[in-house]
């Protein structure tokens, strides 16, 4: 599509609704593939193993959440496919044209945070497999500083500079680069899942980890109830759903780039509760084994293989695991903050720029390491911070426009989203308010019920989303017509 009367403090290329639509079902696939392959995926899977007292509840529950993931990505992804455009300049409409920086930003923040986690959960599958040398586990233990020793300070910086590569030929080298990434960490988690069935003398579906274990595991991630209760699977259903909130809102960033929403819908379909089901199952099993094997849980899959026997199989697990979490990094938290900081100064900041940003600041992140602590814990507090944008934006989309968007308008500065100087204030008014009962209230104060943290992506998105309609319904901020150009 030609813009025309684009301004150019809305509008660059990368920006530009898109033109080459090749992203098929299968990279869409891959897509989650390089999503939910990470060693963080692969520890939030394993952690939730633990709420769940069994395979079978384990399953139950995270068969619900991911069929609500399907749902929710389906709703963003077909709007990326009819608009063609990226969040910061879907935000426009709900937002303003200036006003959609603010929820662009907070998506590309959150994005720095996950980079950084990823980054370091990458690094440290290499730090395993080399402090089985005794020279590195000497280094390891005796050289520290920023927080960490100095082995995990280089093998960060390696890995962080790494994914920098990636990019450097734009949208089309990250589609080809997850497309083989995604599937590659399948065949690992297979291979440790077999290992470790072998060792443990077969396959067990039912598990032995005592309950007092379980207990002492999942004691500070704030999930009411005890293993395997109705609200312990409820909370775990909750806190799957939650982790992928990032990607609720830029997974147009990527449906953008498909022909048609039939090709989105295939590749959700596999992708997701496909997918995302299968994953868990192996990360359970592989839960399970483990146990039996060693005698404790162990939720890493590096720590996992760092106890293989060979070294081959564990070198190979550990570059495996690394790879695949570089594939997220490029896919979830490196795309999002490109487009998201370009949006914010079109003129100054390309897709490459703002990439580099982002990685600047998830490095600057490292020696604090926020990410570190319960997988759960950590997945609602950023989660939460989203749900608000997602609930105004998909309200704004289906209900109030019924999916219709003037396109051109979305990058000019006197057009239809201009509302109140290119600030539309209801939107933050219902994202403000959604934002104190998801993120503020139950993480800067006691005043609400423990639990409530957990579901607090739900809150944002259904309190910000219900404000917005009935203040749009009262046709507050609502523009007068506008002439096309």
């Amino acid at each position: 599509m030609n813009i025309t009367g684009a301004s150019s403090s809305l509008y660059n290329e990368d920006l530009a609704p898109a033109k080459v639509r090749n992203w098929g079902a299968f990279s869409i696939f891959n897509v989650w593939t390089s999503d939910v392959h990470s060693l963080w995926g692969y520890y939030l899977a394993a952690s939730l193993f633990l709420f769940c007292g069994g395979f079978v509840n384990f399953l139950i529950a995270i068969g619900i959440g991911s069929l609500i993931i399907f749902a929710l990505m389906n709703l963003i992804g077909n709007a990326g496919v009819k608009t063609g455009v990226p969040f910061p300049v879907l935000a426009r409409a709900s937002f303003g044209i200036w006003g959609a920086n603010i929820p662009a930003l907070v998506r590309a923040i959150v994005a720095c945070f996950w980079y950084g986690a990823q980054t370091a959960a990458a690094s440290g599958a290499i730090v395993a497999l080399l402090i089985r040398s005794d020279l590195f586990a000497n280094f390891h233990q005796n050289v520290h500083f920023l927080g960490h020793s100095g082995l995990e300070v280089i093998c960060f910086l390696v890995v962080w500079a790494l994914q920098l590569l990636i990019i450097q030929h734009g949208m089309e080298t990250v589609r080809r680069f997850q497309d083989w990434a995604g599937p590659a960490v399948w065949v690992m988690m297979l291979l440790l899942a077999i290992y470790l069935c072998w060792k443990a003398g077969g396959l067990a579906f039912s598990s032995d980890i005592p309950m007092e274990v379980l207990l002492e595991k999942t004691n500070d991630a704030g999930v009411p109830g005890v293993p395997g209760s109705v609200a312990s699977l409820a909370a775990v259903a909750a806190i799957w759903v939650t982790y992928f909130s990032a990607l609720y809102l830029n997974f147009c960033d990527f449906s953008r780039y498909a022909p048609d929403k039939a090709a989105v819908r295939k590749g959700n379909l596999w992708g997701l509760p496909v997918n995302l089901i299968l994953f868990s199952l192996v990360a359970g099993v592989t839960t399970i084994a483990a146990y039996d094997v060693y005698g404790e849980v162990l939720l890493h899959p590096d720590q996992i293989s760092a106890k293989f026997d060979s070294f081959f199989l564990a070198a190979l697990a550990a570059i495996t695991f690394a790879v695949a979490t570089l594939g997220i990094n490029v896919v979830a938290n490196f795309v999002s903050p490109a487009f998201d900081f370009s949006n914010v100064f079109p003129r100054q900041i390309d897709f490459k720029k703002g990439g580099y940003i982002a990685a600047l600041i998830a490095l600057v992140l490292y020696p604090f390491a926020p990410w570190e602590g319960s997988a759960a814990s950590f997945v609602g507090v950023i989660g939460a911070t989203m749900g608000p944008i997602f609930g105004v934006m998909m309200v704004d989309y289906y209900l109030i426009r019924k999916g219709e968007i003037h396109v051109e308008d979305l990058y000019r500065e006197n057009g239809e989203f201009r509302f109140q100087s290119g600030w539309h204030v209801p939107a933050f008014i219902a994202a403000g308010i959604g934002a104190l009962f998801s993120s503020i209230l139950p993480n800067l104060t006691n005043w609400l019920p423990e639990w409530w943290g957990v579901y607090g992506w739900f809150f944002g998105v259904g309190i910000a989303g219900a404000i917005y309609y009935v203040l749009r319904a009262a046709k507050v901020g609502v523009n007068r017509p506008v002439a096309r150009a």
